[in-house]
Parts: structure tokens; sequence; C-alpha cells
């Protein structure tokens, strides 16, 4: 199978920096999901806050596809029994627009609801699904190191979707994905193109990223010195970690994925050592609106 998994967020609303055309067709997702089964791409990243891309997924043929959804994020500052009825009537409504009996995974999609008071309540309950086995594996998706370390140590988690891309050694760095691979907690690589931002040409990068001109120096300097893609280098360099299981991809168009899978493979440079930052200005999307 390959490690490549499929994004699907652009399927139910306008997503990324560098998205063009705006939310995708469904026939257009059709076209997709087809090719991504020929590539022997096995698993679809998908979430009920995703617009209406769960339903649109329901309507197509997606037997061949292991399914990951997500928690909604729960307001409460601590979990009480409602937010379990919440998880629930979720849970069960993903599985209806799906048209499935069951999930690969659910993942908590904000991994601070496991940090609240009451948690194990929302594990307890994803725990009571996975007996009866309408989920296999109970899931976090997590922003830094010391959150998800946090939670792994209150629960068992079977699989963690955590950010990942070539300027960003966060995980390497403290050791994360070596605990994870050492205690076989399957790890699902997403932002590995930074929303597109690693994509882009330096004509084309919004200006309030010029904070950090001398990182694009070292990044476009490599490329051009290597004779290597943005896309070439960011989904090798994801692929080529042992520790991940799976790198998601977000595409706009089947001809997207065909690039990105023709990317994939090859030789991948020697990496510079100063290409890469810690800084969540840059590195966490969500911060961008403040640049």
């Amino acid at each position: 199978m390959s490690k490549i998994a499929l994004g699907t967020v652009q399927f139910g609303i306008d997503y990324g920096v560098n998205s063009v055309d705006g939310q995708v067709r469904p026939e257009e997702v059709k076209k997709i999901l087809s090719y991504a089964h020929s590539k022997n791409i096995d698993l679809l990243d998908a979430a009920p806050t995703y617009g209406n891309s769960e339903k649109i997924l329901g309507r197509m043929d997606i037997s061949n596809f292991k399914v990951v959804t997500k928690t909604r994020h729960f307001d409460s500052l601590e979990i009480k029994n409602n937010d379990v009825k919440l998880l629930n009537n979720d849970f069960y409504h993903s599985l209806e627009d799906l048209k499935q009996d069951s999930v690969y995974g659910v993942l908590m999609h904000n991994a601070d609801d496991l940090l609240k008071p009451g948690a194990e309540k929302l594990y307890d309950h994803l725990q009571e699904l996975k007996q009866a086995e309408k989920i296999e594996k109970i899931g976090v998706s997590v922003y830094d190191y010391s959150q998800l370390q946090s939670i792994l140590d209150n629960f068992d988690i079977d699989l963690v979707q955590l950010p990942f891309n070539i300027l960003d050694r966060r995980m390497i760095d403290s050791g994360m994905l070596s605990t994870l691979r050492s205690s076989n907690t399957e790890v699902h690589a997403r932002s590995v193109f930074l929303q597109g931002l690693l994509l882009m040409s330096e004509q084309n990068r919004p200006d309030k990223f010029n904070r950090w001109s001398g990182l694009w120096k070292i990044w476009h300097e490599w490329l051009n010195d290597n004779q290597i893609t943005a896309l070439e280098a960011t989904i090798r360099y994801a692929i080529s970690m042992p520790e991940i299981s799976k790198v998601l991809v977000g595409v706009d168009n089947k001809d997207q994925l065909k690039e990105i899978i023709i990317a994939s493979n090859g030789i991948l440079p020697n990496i510079p050592t100063e290409l890469h930052t810690n800084d969540i200005n840059l590195l966490n999307p969500s911060n961008w609106g403040r640049l």
C-alpha cells in the first residue's frame, strides 16, 4: 500500500493558502478516488467539520478505503455526560453520511479536549465503540509534542496525526517520533506542504511571509542547486521517515494527485542543517491571520 493518504477537506470547503479552484466538484472527487485506488492509496482522512465532504464521500464508492474521521471541538471547560452524547451522535451521523458500518479510526480533533477534567469520559466511550468494532483505532490530532506528551501520559493512543514537513523538526528533535515508533503507535503526517506555502514560488508567496526571508533564501537555493522541485523535496522527505505510516495530501483534481505520486519517487538530496525553524508563527497556519 502507498504511504500517501488522501485528505478530504477540499471536497467539502475551499481550503488552503494555495487553493485556486475552491471546493472540489463531486465529479472530480470521483476521478480522484478512482485514481487514488489505482495507485494503492487506501486511506481517507475525513471530518464532519469539513463542510459536506463526508456526505460527498458517502455518495461515492469508498469500499476500497479505510476512513479516519474526527470529533468536534468541545466548548465546555469540563467534559460531562452531555459531551459524551454529542460525541456519540456525531459519530453515528458520520457513519450515516459516509454510508459505512464502521471506520478505521476516530481522532480527537481538538487534543486539548483530552486534557480537560472528565476527559476520560470521552476516551472511555471511544473504547466502547472500539470494543463494539465500530472503530479500529482511537487517535488524536495534535499541534506540538508537549501537548501530545501530556495525552500519552494519561491515555493509550493507537493513532496520532501530527504536523510535519521539511522545515518542521519539532517532532524529531523532541524524540517524539522515536517514542511513537517504539510504542507501535501509528503516525499520520499532515501539513507536509504547509498548506501549499512550501510549493509557492518566491513571486507568489504573500508578502506577510517575508519576515522569514533568510529561510526562504536557503530553501530556494537548495532546490535550485540540486535541481529538485519543491513538490519533490517536500513529499519525498515526509515519505522517507520510517516513523511515519501515512502522509496526508490534499488535492483539487486528479492531475494534482498524479503529480504528487510521480514526485514522490526519486532521490532526496542531503538537506542543509539550517533548513528548519521552530517558529510557530510560520509552522502553525492558525497563526497566519495575525501576521
